[in-house]
């Protein structure tokens, strides 16, 4: 399926953790066969595999779960917490109301349950159960919702010279509106000044600001294409799909495919990947998941590095360093970005 995609960065459901825990990267996840510990950077084991799940360390904590039931340990390997939860997530700062501090007193807190409806408490570090849970500046998880309504752009131009039928939508550059507009069924561009930017000789046209910089996904016949603002090409009409990827640190990229094989290019039209795949999709917390043609998944990080498509699902964890994998086996584990695999089958 053709398509433009202005990425929006959400949610994966492989990758971990949430963006409201202090997760703590000393220690990495370390699985042996199907039991799990903890490794410094050097694969040196600090805490024996013996848990059945293990989650990354946060203010201290790391949840491990032992048969079904999920408690607390602590870095030397100690379980601080029983394990008898059914859920049990990360350690994260809260705020109860005080009647002494104004700002309300700071706690850590998890939420976790030991019902199997999975309905949650919240816990201290020592397990005493809170009266209330307490409110996160970073997750509020109380707020009500804002609700917007999408709302269609009136355009009042002059047209006495036929110049176009409608005018779909609009984008500012070097301080000057330009127009997208159609006219017998084919897009094209133009300026204040009635100029053309663009010619009416396009099945489509996309704007989107990326990285600071207004850019034009033109499409004709299925071929796509990319331009600046002015219409001056960037990259020609060669690729069946194009995805423009607004990236973090104020980045931008460009996913493109041609001849069945997909490629990364920076807003000028530089490769960043030397080779193409068979898919290539950006992962939220940067850097690119890419899929063989044995479809398997390897990643491209940002720094040039490549791992190369062997696991079966792929994922950066936040912070850039390490990618949490599904092995051919059907088992997790984590690896670092020079290939190393902290786990052992």
């Amino acid at each position: 399926m053709k398509r433009i995609i202005l990425l929006a960065i959400i949610a994966m459901a492989f990758s971990l953790p949430s963006s409201a825990q202090e997760t703590d990267m000393t220690l990495i996840p370390y699985r042996s066969g199907d039991k799990w510990g903890f490794a410094d950077a050097n694969k040196n084991i600090v805490v024996q595999p013996k848990y059945d799940a293990i989650d990354w360390f946060s203010y201290g904590y790391a949840a491990a779960k032992m048969g079904t039931k999920w408690g607390y340990i602590n870095k030397a390997g100690k379980m601080v917490i029983p394990a008898k939860y059914t859920v049990a997530k990360p350690f994260v700062k809260g705020f109860l109301p005080s009647k002494i501090d104004e700002g309300g007193d700071t706690l850590l807190f998890a939420g976790a349950s030991i019902r199997e409806d999975g309905y949650e408490i919240c816990i201290t570090t020592k397990g005493t159960v809170l009266n209330q849970c307490p409110a996160k500046n970073e997750d509020d998880e109380n707020a009500e919702p804002i609700e917007q309504v999408a709302k269609k752009k009136t355009y009042t131009l002059p047209n006495a010279s036929g110049l176009f039928d409608e005018i779909v939508a609009d984008y500012t550059a070097d301080g000057e509106t330009h127009y997208i507009a159609r006219k017998e069924g084919m897009y094209g561009v133009f300026n204040t000044k009635f100029v053309n930017m663009l010619p009416f000789a396009y099945n489509s046209i996309t704007a989107s600001n990326v990285a600071g910089r207004e850019l034009l996904v033109v499409q004709k016949d299925g071929a796509y294409g990319l331009y600046d603002a002015w219409g001056k090409e960037i990259m020609p009409m060669d690729f069946s799909e194009m995805e423009i990827v607004a990236g973090l640190m104020n980045n931008g990229y460009v996913i493109v495919t041609r001849d069945s094989r997909a490629f990364v290019k920076d807003l000028e039209g530089k490769n960043v990947t030397n080779r193409g795949f068979n898919k290539v999709v950006y992962d939220q917390n940067g850097g690119f998941v890419l899929t063989g043609d044995n479809n398997l998944k390897g990643f491209y990080f940002l720094e040039d590095i490549y791992i190369s498509p062997k696991y079966t699902d792929v994922a950066l964890q936040p912070g850039g360093k390490y990618l949490k994998v599904r092995t051919f086996a059907g088992k997790e584990g984590f690896i670092n970005s020079k290939g190393v695999e902290f786990f052992a089958e």
